[in-house]
Parts: structure tokens; C-alpha cells; sequence
């Protein structure tokens, strides 16, 4: 697929922003057979598990209004108090069947998409009626796949309930010498076993359906290297904009580490290239610190400043090799370098003292 702004294909994976954004809009991964299964099969095995509760409320129900047809008065003024009472006792008999129903089903939902609110699907927009992509959406692979699911799924329960009915049919005969309820019972078991192998079949046809539909979802959402480039700016900034704050950054921390020079007890240096100034205050330090450290021209610029403040340099090419390495500046001595470095400061205290 090219992208019709760049020409450039869509090979780069979506980042998490893309991701976001189009979620903001409402395009997320889903499947609608996915809520459809699991409200089949939970709904099948409730109705399982409470088949035998509602078939008493309901034999109930008939016993009181069959067998007090005779006392009771259907008038105008009791017909309202008559139906809610019916109605109650319905509620009450596919209560549980309707509840596991609903949770289900917004818990399928809910699994797949989590909780969204937009108005961007619902939002008036001329594109939703162009006949050009009305009439590429009938041609798309989204309804070939939704034709192929809806074609199979007839198919395979259409053939469970033959292969059912077949297995069951020696069965269907001594029916005729049986009473209403074993009759009932026998279709019952029946249709149950059809609706259970159809539900899981629908639901292997759901995981599928799912996964296609993630497949899609993200290839819908693969970007061109342009792209990435162009979120790489907006949400890290302009690498031109970047180099330059990174600069300015640098400069001012130069600043304040050659501002710290002036104070220093000692520059170390390579002799040329490296140099490294030292500071140690035996009542606030517990040792020596890296006040400023530079190479090349930074440390030209060190030892410069340093001789304009009558701080002394020391020339110490393996101890200035091993402080500009391993220790960064505000950073005190380590322990291995101490020897070192007290010898270099109890020289410089020596030449202090003598002048």
C-alpha cells in the first residue's frame, strides 16, 4: 500500500503514539464475533445450570392463573396489577439468564477495546457519504472476510444439527408413547448439544476473526519512514533545534566549570592536551574534587585562567590520563588515586608555603 502523500510504501511499524491517536479516534482492534460467542456460550451453559429454576417458575406461573381461571376477575380496574405481576414473575424466571447475558457482554467488549469516548465516529462528515468509497468498502477485503465468516458459520451449524438430529433420530419414534414433559426434555437435550458445538465452534471461528482483524487493524496503522521522521520531530523536537539547545547546554556548563577554576588548588596536566583542576578543603571535603576537566582547546583554556590566578600546574601525564577517564567533574578523587594526588597537593602546599 503506498501512502498517497509521500508515494512511499508503508513498511515501519506504528509507534505508540500513531497507536494512541488512532484510538482517540475510535479505531482500535475489534471483533464483533468475539462478544457473540462468549454471550453464546455463557448464556448456554447459564441457561444449563438454571434450566431446571425456570421450568419450575414457569409450571408455577401456569399452575395459579390455570387452575384459578374460575375465581380470577379480569376488569379494567385490575388488569394493570394482573400484567405487572406477570411481568415480575417473567423478570424473576429469566433474571439470572438476562444478567449473565449483559455482563458478558460488555465484558467481551470491554476485554477487547477497554473503555473509549469519542464522537468521531458519530461526527457528520461528506467522506462517510461518498459513493467512490461507499462503493470500495462493498469491494474490500473487511467484507470478503465478513461474507466468508457469515457463509461459514451457517454451514457449520447447519451441519452440527443435521449430524445431531441423525445421531438422534432412533430416539424420535418411541416419543409418541411418551408425556408432553419427557418429550420436552428429549428436544431439550438435543438442542442443547446442537447450540454447544455450534458455540464452540463460533467461538474458534471468533479467535480467528480476532486475530484477522488485529492483522489488519495493523497494517492499517504501518507508516512510511517519512512519517516516522515527521513524529520523531513533533514528539522529540527538530533535531536542528535539539543540536542547538544541546549546545548552548554545553556552553553554559563550560562556563561555570571554568568559573570554578580561579579556585582550584592545582591544574593537572598531560602536559598539552589534558588537564584537570583539582580543589580539596580539608574541613568541608572528605576529599580532593574535580572542579574542572577539558582536552584540546578546553584545556588550553584551563591552563590559561589557571596561570592568570596564580593556580599552580603540575605536569603528571599517567595521573592526568587517570582523572580525566574516570572521574567526571564535582565528582571527588577515588580511593585508588588518593596516593597520587596527595603527593601532587602536599608539593603544591610545599611550593605555597615557600613563597
Amino acid at each position: 500500500m503506498a501512502d498517497e502523500s509521500s508515494g512511499q510504501e508503508k513498511t515501519e511499524e506504528p509507534t505508540g503514539r500513531r497507536l494512541s491517536e488512532a484510538r482517540k479516534k475510535g479505531d482500535v482492534t475489534k471483533s464483533m464475533e468475539v462478544p457473540s460467542a462468549a454471550v453464546l456460550l455463557l448464556g448456554l451453559f447459564t441457561l444449563y445450570a438454571t434450566g431446571g429454576y425456570m421450568l419450575e417458575q414457569l409450571l408455577a406461573v401456569l399452575r395459579h392463573y390455570l387452575g384459578h381461571l374460575h375465581t380470577i376477575n379480569i376488569t379494567p380496574g385490575n388488569m394493570m396489577m394482573i400484567t405487572r405481576n406477570s411481568m415480575l414473575q417473567f423478570g424473576l424466571m429469566v433474571g439470572p439468564l438476562m444478567a449473565v447475558v449483559l455482563v458478558t457482554a460488555l465484558a467481551a467488549n470491554y476485554a477487547q477495546i477497554g473503555v473509549i469516548f469519542t464522537t468521531e465516529k458519530i461526527t457528520p462528515s461528506f467522506e462517510k457519504i461518498d459513493p467512490i468509497k461507499g462503493t470500495a468498502k462493498i469491494f474490500s477485503m473487511q467484507t470478503l472476510a465478513n461474507t466468508v465468516k457469515s457463509i461459514a458459520k451457517l454451514v457449520i451449524v447447519s451441519y452440527v444439527a443435521y449430524r445431531e438430529v441423525m445421531k438422534n433420530m432412533d430416539g424420535l419414534i418411541p416419543l409418541m408413547d411418551q408425556e408432553p414433559y419427557e418429550i420436552m426434555v428429549f428436544y431439550a437435550k438435543v438442542s442443547f448439544w446442537i447450540f454447544l458445538k455450534s458455540a464452540l465452534i463460533i467461538a474458534l471461528l471468533a479467535a480467528l476473526d480476532y486475530a484477522f482483524q488485529r492483522w489488519q487493524f495493523m497494517k492499517k496503522m504501518k507508516m512510511t519512514k517519512q512519517e516516522l521522521k515527521e513524529e520523531a520531530k513533533m514528539t522529540e523536537g527538530d533535531p536542528q533545534v535539539k543540536g542547538r539547545i544541546r549546545s548552548i547546554q554545553m556552553e553554559m556548563a563550560r562556563k561555570r566549570m571554568m568559573a570554578e577554576v580561579p579556585e582550584a588548588d592545582v591544574v593537572i596536566t598531560n602536559p598539552t592536551r589534558l588537564a584537570v583542576a583539582l580543589r580539596y578543603d580539608s574541613v568541608t571535603m572528605a576529599a580532593p574534587k574535580v572542579v574542572a576537566k577539558g582536552a584540546g582547546v578546553v584545556a588550553q583554556r584551563i591552563k590559561d585562567i589557571a596561570r592568570e590566578n596564580n593556580v599552580p600546574l603540575v605536569e603528571d601525564k599517567p595521573l592526568a590520563q587517570a582523572l580525566f577517564k574516570s572521574v567526571e567533574i564535582d565528582e571527588n578523587v577515588p580511593e585508588n588515586l588518593f596516593q597520587a594526588v596527595a603527593e601532587v597537593l602536599a608539593y603544591v602546599y610545599k611550593l605555597k608555603k615557600a613563597a
